[in-house]
């Protein structure tokens, strides 16, 4: 299985799990760096992954992905 579909599965696993994933969160849990990318393949794929502009910190705000669970 090659690096991008072994991402894109371990993304999908845990958003089906009913948690939620921003960028940084991806980097420790997933391994990935490209979580918006790999968000981008599975939406087109047909996935329905939900997206929410956050301000877990004063100023900075992160996308979090979310999905209905399975």
């Amino acid at each position: 299985m090659s690096r991008k579909l072994s991402q894109q599965k371990r993304i999908l696993e845990y958003l089906l799990a009913g948690r939620t994933l921003t960028t940084l969160e991806a980097v420790f849990e997933i391994g990935t760096t490209k979580l918006p990318t790999r968000i981008a393949e599975l939406i087109e794929q047909g996935h329905n992954i939900k997206k929410e502009w956050i301000t877990p910190r004063e100023g900075v705000r992160v996308m979090r992905y979310s999905m209905e669970k399975a």
